[in-house]
């Protein structure tokens, strides 16, 4: 089983820029996927990136071009480096991990989640 705990949330002013981490422990992140997730107040939850074990990365169309999703299998710790932000990015973000290979888009895609972290966008 693997532990996630997401940091780097917070308040920043629309057109600014955030790094959200997520720190894994309890088993080689290496052998993981991950991805990151976003839930607005009334909403489900979204898919906003993912990257796979060989590092292939995936983006949902709202964030294309402004966020980038990484990771570092030596720190066991992936990011999520969201620039351009607009209000509607407010959310709480989540990580998630998955054993299997390739990229996953679906909450369901993934066995492990964090606590998640809150963003908000001011305009």
């Amino acid at each position: 089983q693997v532990q996630l705990v997401e940091s780097g949330g917070g308040l920043v002013q629309a057109g600014g820029s955030l790094r959200l981490s997520c720190a894994a422990s309890g088993r080689t992140f290496s052998n993981y996927g991950m991805g990151w997730f976003r839930q607005a107040p009334g909403k489900e939850r979204e898919f906003v990136a993912a990257i796979s074990r060989s590092a292939s990365s995936q983006y949902g169309d709202s964030v294309k071009g402004r966020f980038t999703i990484s990771r570092d299998n030596a720190k066991n710790t992936g990011y999520l480096q969201m620039n351009s932000l607009k209000p509607e990015d407010t959310a709480v973000y989540y990580c998630a991990a998955r054993r299997s290979l390739g990229v996953g888009y679906a909450v369901s895609d993934y066995s492990y989640w964090g606590q998640g972290t809150q963003v908000t966008v001011s305009s």
